[in-house]
């Protein structure tokens, strides 16, 4: 009866010790699992949308040729272009928040929280009016009406573009020097109303903004020469004060012949002020992502100025805190050189992780060790049992007797041997249970020996 409690027992605890280590395996692979996805989560590629404008523009040509590089190299960046009809829109997008990037002037009204990312290029002002055509015969050139920016009060100005950030610009260089915008009218006219604005009399001077070689600009020079005349270009003079009032301007030159070689238009450097292109973004969105996407920009911007020349015009932005658009913290880390590595990035979170790891272990080892409290219970009946049955070994007076108290004992043993393995009891209590197991061995082969001696005609049994 005893013997097949043992085995009951032993079976059950057979049962028990597949469960538990089902169990284990199923949280090692829940564990695994979850590392991993971490791990994907972690490493996996970020996309930005970019809002940029309007459409077939040499900004949105740009803007998809880095879309298709960066998918091309399989970049840890992607960008997702979302087209509008210009600057305005995309602004519009970002401040609502459905848009990560958007690509618009440093002048225009941005959200409060805007940060510049990358200068896509520098938009220079040029102001100039046409001299007016020779008479015929006459070799003298005509002399320009308008020499200077003081002098266009009571005139009219055509400006290209159909943004008010053009306007706006114009007054902002008007009051500057001294001249009442109020007293200048403005005429707007597309970028494809070139040749209509070169041929409207009535206006006086004009204006046009983008990089040095904007083809937009050197067509429209071109044509008012054309049709009114060489033209005389107009400095401003009061570049370096519009800097200093207006953060978000700076004072440049254009060299001579930028616009034409022969004839040099203009002849000799002008003074003029430019107002930054930029790739904006929240303040809110990942530094990670900001960084590794300038990270990528500038990798492959020399590469990619061989299929969009204006790629060799992006520039890194003013990192300085007081900037007037002041750098993204991702862009500003990538620039200084303060960007964190993958480790340094997160440290904190794999610290965090071996902690609750950790803590899991001694959890689970305490969990352990209390559901397992009956079997070191028994394992101690059964060491107490096996002393009460030394004193019985030494009194027995019959051989089959011992054969079933040895028995008993094989089962108690491997009972507890399985105790041992399946981390039951300890190894102090297992050599504690050995000391017991030699005393019984002992005095079985001495009650052994002692009931041969009396019974000699009895068969001597087989010692342990």
């Amino acid at each position: 009866m005893a013997s097949t409690d043992l085995d009951t027992r032993v079976s059950l605890r057979r049962r028990k010790n597949r469960i538990s280590a089902l169990l284990v395996l199923a949280g090692g692979l829940l564990l695994f699992g979850a590392a991993a996805g971490a791990l994907y989560w972690a490493l996996r590629p970020v996309t930005l949308r970019i809002a940029v404008g309007p459409p077939n523009s040499d900004d949105q040509k740009l803007v998809q040729a880095l879309a298709q590089t960066f998918a091309r190299d399989k970049s840890h960046v992607r960008l997702a272009p979302i087209a509008t009809e210009g600057a305005a829109e995309s602004i519009a997008l970002l401040a609502g928040g459905k848009t990560d990037l958007a690509v618009a002037r440093g002048d225009l009204e941005m959200p409060a929280d805007a940060e510049s990312v990358a200068i896509l290029r520098k938009n220079v002002v040029v102001l100039w009016a046409p001299s007016g055509l020779a008479a015929k015969g006459s070799k003298k050139p005509p002399a320009p009406k308008i020499k200077t920016i003081d002098e266009l009060a009571g005139r009219r100005v055509g400006v290209i573009g159909r943004t008010q950030a053009n306007v706006k610009l114009l007054k902002v260089i008007l009051k500057e020097s001294g001249v009442d915008p109020d007293k200048v009218a403005v005429t707007q006219f597309g970028t494809n109303q070139l040749a209509e604005m070169s041929r409207d009399a009535a206006i006086d001077a004009y204006m046009a903004v983008g990089p040095l070689d904007s083809k937009i600009t050197i067509e429209a020079i071109a044509a008012t020469a054309k049709a009114r005349g060489e033209p005389k270009f107009l400095p401003v003079d009061v570049s370096e004060a519009i800097a200093q009032k207006n953060p978000l301007y700076e004072a440049e030159e254009i060299p001579g012949s930028t616009f034409s070689a022969s004839p040099a238009r203009p002849e000799d450097k002008i003074d003029t002020v430019s107002v930054n292109h930029l790739i904006v973004a929240r303040k809110a969105l990942s530094e990670t992502a900001v960084g590794g996407f300038v990270r990528q920009l500038f990798t492959v911007r020399q590469q990619l100025a061989k299929e969009v020349p204006g790629a060799a015009k992006i520039e890194k932005p003013d990192t300085d805190k007081d900037a007037a658009l002041p750098a993204h913290p991702g862009a500003a880390a990538y620039i200084d050189g303060t960007e964190r590595t993958f480790l340094e990035r997160y440290s904190d979170y794999f610290w965090f992780a071996i902690l609750i790891f950790s803590g899991l272990g001694s959890a689970g080892a305490w969990l352990r060790h209390y559901l397992k409290r009956n079997e070191r219970e028994q394992n101690t009946v059964h060491r107490e049992k096996l002393l009460a049955m030394i004193p019985k070994v030494r009194e027995t007076e019959s051989v089959e007797e011992l054969a079933a108290m040895q028995h008993e004992v094989d089962g108690i043993l491997r009972e507890t041997l399985e105790c041992y393995d399946d981390g039951a009891i300890e190894e102090g209590d297992l050599s504690a249970f050995g000391l017991v197991m030699e005393q019984f061995h002992h005095a079985v082969v001495d009650r052994r020996v002692a009931i041969a001696a009396a019974a000699p005609d009895l068969p001597r049994m087989r010692a342990l």
